[in-house]
């Protein structure tokens, strides 16, 4: 998918916030079939690295996933011979292959290997949670090198709002209890987990809010019109900033993975904007992403893929209002712990801190 305003160019230039920003071609394919997935991902990795080269740089940060990202940022700093920092957002290929994705061996070798080559390259390496810093510190990646610095959220964009009536009634759920997943319909999401158990809630009061696309999008579709699911509303991705207006509406946010270890490790970055929207939290993903709601008080965990668990806390969310408002309070809490605004401080210093390493200056200082 090409967002509205831009095309699929070989290069683009633009200027975002005094920010030069380079946009290379892809193969575009939508998120379906492992094959044409990849070849979209080698594809930017390869015009990343082509144009890469003609832009000066004192350093360079590559994120992953997806992982050929992070390679195109390995070879790049070779070419360069600059350093370059790896941010870690998940753990790829192991996420895909615990969804299914992936499951030649062969392959999964091939590209376990090309993922510990670009840790040993990396000067520094940055995970968004300590879960991450722990399994590669298990595997031999030197501790010493590992940072964390979380995900967090931007409080000028997302912050309580009131809720828009108007657009709850053109929903036809206005009066309702609103219970809303926003983001990707994937594998790894099990959103048909979701539709089933939604239509066993009895309460005609409580609704079940879907908005995104992704792969299994159609897939969730066609299940909430074979069965018949009234409580279940389907919606297209929208712009961030009316995503805005739907997270002010809703009355609980409901985040949720699949059952898998892996998970376990994660923490989805929907928990902070949805906490500083001050919506309680309705979590289906265990291990580092529960203990933080727990330690905040920012909502409910239920067991992944577990049926009578996830109806249970819903009438817990919809019938305990001195809970329900103890969790508002909560999100508050935990919204000031990961302010956007500190974590991208701390990753100044880690950024200025590598080129020390390095015995390196800024040719511009950054700010």
């Amino acid at each position: 998918m090409v967002h509205p305003g831009y095309k699929n160019k070989l290069v683009s230039l633009e200027q975002i916030d005094g920010i030069n920003v380079v946009r290379v071609w892809s193969f575009i394919a939508s998120n379906r079939g492992f094959s044409k997935r990849i070849l979209d991902y080698i594809s930017f990795a390869i015009t990343a690295v082509i144009f890469g080269r003609k832009i000066d740089a004192d350093i360079i940060i590559a994120t992953s996933p997806q992982f050929f990202t992070a390679l195109s940022g390995k070879i790049l700093s070779k070419l360069k011979r600059i350093p370059w920092i790896m941010e870690i957002r998940d753990l790829w290929p192991e996420s895909i292959v615990s969804v299914g994705a992936i499951k030649n061996q062969l392959v999964y070798r091939f590209l376990t290997k090309l993922e510990y080559s670009c840790y040993d390259s990396a000067s520094k390496i940055i995970t968004v949670t300590n879960s991450f810093k722990t399994i590669l510190v298990r595997n031999g990646v030197p501790k010493e090198k590992i940072s964390v610095i979380c995900n967090g959220v931007n409080t000028s964009l997302f912050h309580k709002r009131r809720k828009d009536f108007m657009l709850l009634k053109n929903l036809g759920i206005d009066g309702k209890f609103v219970v809303s997943y926003i983001g990707t319909i994937g594998m790894s999401h099990a959103i048909d987990f979701v539709v089933r158990s939604a239509k066993k809630i009895k309460n005609d009061k409580i609704v079940i809010l879907i908005i995104g696309s992704g792969a299994e999008k159609d897939n969730v579709r066609n299940q909430i019109k074979k069965e018949k699911v009234k409580n279940v509303i389907l919606l297209d991705t929208l712009p961030k900033i009316e995503i805005v207006k739907y997270l002010a509406s809703i009355d609980v946010a409901l985040i949720n993975l699949k059952k898998s270890p892996l998970f376990k490790t994660v923490i989805p970055s929907k928990i902070f904007e949805n906490a500083a929207m001050e919506k309680p939290i309705l979590l289906g993903v265990d291990g580092e992403a529960r203990n933080m709601i727990e330690k905040y008080n920012a909502g409910i965990y239920f067991s992944p893929e577990n049926e009578d668990d996830f109806l249970n806390k819903i009438q817990k969310l919809y019938r305990d209002t001195k809970f329900y408002k103890a969790c508002k309070i909560g999100c508050r809490n935990l919204t000031r712990a990961y302010r956007r605004e500190d974590l991208a401080k701390n990753m100044l210093k880690q950024i200025y801190k590598t080129m020390h390493e390095n015995n390196l200056k800024f040719k511009n200082q950054i700010p």
